[in-house]
């Protein structure tokens, strides 16, 4: 590597300049398309932003669901979109409140739900038929789905009518992030059936979000994020057809979740490879007839790595760049993170701050006015197909290893992804890459910073809180429920009909979990 070489964060070569020449044996059919056509390069609507901009969905999620409640009411009051919920760790991980090993995590990085009744607290007085909402989970996705569908029911909302999303990406957690529950195969399995109750129940609800944003954060460069996760994408694919679903029939409902980092090129590259190979991948090689099923329809969340702790209002930048990337890609939603995340949850200004950074960029800088606006750029179109070109790359070797289920049991994910995180932190230890306010341009002096506060007794509240439902509840029909639940998990039926009943008479989120935990058992690396 030349010292006058300058490369993107996944190695793509970048010349000093592009001209014409550079696209001289460029097919634009095969490769651009018009948007809302194949390969959807450009976008997978003909209009994009005109008609209306993005979904603003501003993260949130903590402490009790009252607490949280007030949250979404504030970003809904300040012109937010949709909702979209964090949960905490107990909740993430199959446990009540109240469990010993819940002990200090309650409520700090998400919102608590244990029971029916905490997500009647969470839902409370919200719009369900007219808001959608995000769910940030995974190896609970189902329990906290049907909490959702019982409270929504219970306001009159019509389940046909209610959306959103659930994250449900299993396969990610055991690459990058670490939520998981049960071992790989037995979750596909839970993948797939909440794929098949959607499709019957929750026909508007989008039934994964296939996630590079977490591969991403734990260290990988934009060509492994992509590659990455459309190999997981592929699998749950193949899962769900093994399970005899028709591809046409789940596929529209899938989307995926993608991070926007810092080389401003080079992610706005990304999402345009990205959708122009899932487009290829489901219409080639699963022969998906319906065009709705070759879509990459995708949220994107600002780099919540990039993110320092120095000078954090310079976060506000990189938020803003950030999030102009993910818009000129051509995201349907987006989450702008908060400028003191690096310090802890944040404050309402820095979350009112966020949502205004989308809201200037939707209505005051001109970007939305017509299609794809960097469509055709000599550089953007270069790199787009060196990211993809690499991507496939990725998932060829993956396909040689059997899959990405195969390649996660062995590793290879994870290696990748720590070799790229390693070689990042020596360039910036090096100060070869550059992050302003750490290994170059410091203050001396930091100015104090307002810290989002964290109440310790919600702990208490909240562990109490379960303790209550459980003692007023008919423990009979709890038991007989989850007797069922167990049953059907034992047999291989689809268990979303049984954990239905068991949550709806006041089992909790734990006494589920544990139910499969005694029937699939749990991962270990």
């Amino acid at each position: 590597m030349a010292d006058d070489e300058i490369y993107t964060d996944s190695e793509v070569l970048i010349k000093p300049l592009y001209e014409p020449s550079d696209l001289s044996e460029w097919d634009p059919d095969l490769k651009l398309g018009r948007p809302g056509e194949f390969p959807y390069t450009r976008g997978i609507y003909r209009n994009m932003y005109r008609g209306r901009p993005w979904t603003m969905r501003q993260y949130a999620g903590f402490g009790t669901a009252e607490a949280t409640n007030k949250r979404f009411r504030f970003l809904l009051d300040a012109g937010q979109t949709g909702l979209s919920c964090a949960f905490d760790l107990p909740t993430q991980m199959g446990y009540d409140s109240d469990h010993a090993r819940a002990e200090g995590e309650v409520g700090r990085v998400g919102v608590a739900i244990s029971s029916i009744e905490d997500m009647r607290l969470l839902l409370d007085g919200l719009p369900l038929e007219r808001v959608t909402t995000s769910m940030t989970i995974n190896a609970t996705a189902s329990i906290l789905l049907l909490l959702y569908q019982l409270v929504a029911e219970e306001s009159g909302a019509n389940p046909q009518k209610i959306g959103g999303t659930i994250q449900n990406d299993i396969l990610k957690e055991y690459v990058a992030r670490g939520t998981y529950i049960y071992p790989p195969r037995p979750s596909m399995k839970i993948v797939t059936d909440i794929f098949a109750y959607c499709k019957k129940n929750l026909p508007n609800w989008n039934t994964i979000s296939i996630s590079g944003y977490h591969i991403r954060e734990a260290g990988s460069t934009a060509v492994q994020e992509i590659a990455f996760t459309l190999a997981n994408g592929i699998a749950y694919v193949e899962a769900a057809m093994a399970a005899g679903l028709a591809v046409d029939d789940f596929a529209p409902r899938l989307s995926f979740f993608w991070n926007a980092h810092n080389n401003f090129f080079e992610e706005i590259a990304k999402f345009r490879a990205a959708r122009r190979m899932w487009a290829v991948i489901m219409r080639d090689r699963f022969k998906a007839q319906n065009p709705k099923s070759q879509l990459l329809r995708f949220h994107t969340q600002t780099g919540g790595s990039t993110l320092t702790a120095q000078q954090p209002e310079v976060n506000i930048v990189r938020v803003a760049l950030q999030a102009l990337a993910a818009v000129l890609g051509g995201t349907q939603s987006l989450h702008t993170n908060g400028f003191d995340e690096a310090l802890g949850l944040p404050t309402e200004k820095a979350a009112k701050i966020a949502l205004r950074t989308q809201q200037v960029i939707a209505f005051e800088s001109g970007v939305t006015d017509t299609a794809d606006p960097m469509g055709g750029s000599y550089f953007i179109e270069m790199l787009t197909d060196e990211v993809e070109k690499n991507a496939w790359r990725y998932l060829e070797e993956i396909e040689s290893l059997g899959g990405a289920v195969s390649a996660i049991e062995g590793g290879y994910l994870q290696e990748e992804i720590e070799k790229s995180a390693y070689e990042f932190s020596k360039g910036v230890d090096s100060g070869k890459k550059v992050i302003v306010g750490v290994n170059r341009f410091q203050d001396s002096e930091e100015s104090p910073q307002d810290v989002f506060p964290i109440d310790p007794k919600q702990q208490k509240e909240q562990a109490e809180r379960v303790r209550r439902l459980k003692l007023g509840r008919d423990q009979g029909e709890v038991t007989k429920s989850l007797a069922e639940l167990e049953s059907v998990a034992k047999e291989g039926g689809n268990i979303l009909y049984p954990m239905k009943t068991a949550l709806r008479c006041y089992a909790t989120l734990g006494e589920v979990s544990d139910v499969l935990r005694a029937v699939y058992g749990t991962y270990t690396p």
